[in-house]
């Protein structure tokens, strides 16, 4: 790979997805503890608390996925600009 080429993929990465990774992620905290609230607030109201539960375990879901994506893009860049680094 040329020059050039690993910038604009730094560039990429560094400007676009990990930002939107970053704001993913705080999203997913932000379901989560927005399902603590539900919970804590229905406390007498059974349907509340399963809404609540659900929030909190949507959020858990997606606080992992979003750890896995930020591992695997990761994983593949590095990966990639090793097997390049050789040319």
């Amino acid at each position: 790979m040329s020059a050039e080429a690993i910038k604009l993929i730094n560039n990429i990465k560094a400007f676009i997805i990990n930002p939107i990774i970053g704001f993913m992620f705080a999203v997913a905290v932000a379901m989560f503890l927005y399902g603590i609230v539900e919970y804590i607030y229905g406390a007498d109201n059974e349907d509340k608390r399963e809404i609540g539960k659900r929030h909190m375990i949507y959020g858990i879901i997606g606080i992992f996925v979003m750890i896995g994506v930020y591992g695997i893009l990761n994983l593949i860049s590095g990966f990639w600009f090793d097997i390049g680094a050789g040319y």
